[in-house]
């Protein structure tokens, strides 16, 4: 469930990240489905680096 809490968090920032982009014309919304997977994948893999590190740190191991 902690999992899917989290795809949902990340799906949400990233959806209010490219709207931000298309609002100030960053983004054209013909871009939009590129734009959406390339901000998606780098947000969920620093977030997801971030959840592996403070599990490794909650564990005594190293990050």
């Amino acid at each position: 469930m902690r999992k899917t809490s989290l795809d949902e968090q990340i799906l949400r920032a990233t959806k209010e990240i490219v709207v931000k982009f298309i609002e100030t014309g960053r983004i054209s919304p013909t871009g939009f489905p590129e734009a959406f997977k390339s901000i998606y994948r780098s947000v969920d893999e620093t977030v997801k680096q971030s959840v592996d590190g403070d599990v490794a740190d909650e564990s005594g191991g190293e990050a």
